[in-house]
């Protein structure tokens, strides 16, 4: 399969898509998406089919990670909602966990019959490293096209410390980190904003 031309935010996005579509690209970002989808929503949304920026993204996926329950599964009922209204969030969640359930139960099935052979459990080690390595590939791919200025790039690097190493719970982080990212922003556009004058 081709790859596709790496997104560029002077072309034009395309139009918003409907129920249908949406159902799609989901099923197939949740069909593709070992370890995570959200390596593969963000490659159907914003590369193949254009629907999203990059930052129009992050965004609903920063907002879906503070938020209870699957990161990728907020940003799906959000997204979803956003071009369609409620059947859209309901075409995007259930297209992207209808099918990965169908072969998550499957697989469930499978294992019991052959998980003590060791070769099986080295896949699924592999499969765990290789989903790991997507998941960090897709946030250095995110962040190098948003260039985010370097006191938020301190900030992203102090919730991965903390979370990764020292083990604080996402709540506290988001707690403490959420108001400084928060005051940098606003911090940097005040500044922005002064130099212009």
């Amino acid at each position: 399969m081709p790859k596709p031309p790496a997104p560029d935010a002077d072309l034009p996005l395309n139009p918003p898509p409907g129920p249908g579509p949406l159902f799609v690209a989901f099923a197939k970002a949740g069909l593709m998406g070992f370890g995570g989808a959200q390596v593969w929503v963000r490659r159907a949304l914003v590369e193949e089919r254009r629907w999203m920026t990059e930052r129009d993204y992050a965004e609903v996926l920063g907002l879906g990670q503070v938020l209870p329950g699957p990161n990728v599964g907020n940003a799906a009922v959000m997204i979803g909602r956003r071009f369609a209204g409620l059947p859209g969030s309901f075409a995007a969640t259930g297209g992207l966990y209808l099918f990965p359930l169908i072969v998550l139960m499957s697989l469930v099935l499978l294992w019991q019959e052959f998980a003590d052979i060791p070769e099986v459990a080295a896949f699924m080690h592999g499969l765990a490293c290789a989903a790991a390595g997507m998941v960090i590939g897709n946030g250095l791919r995110m962040t190098g096209r948003l260039k985010p200025p370097p006191e938020l790039i301190a900030i992203g690097l102090a919730s991965t410390a903390a979370a990764a190493w020292l083990r604080v719970p996402l709540p506290v982080i988001v707690l403490v980190l959420g108001p400084i990212s928060i005051a940098a922003v606003v911090w940097r556009g005040r500044r922005g904003a002064g130099r212009r004058l």
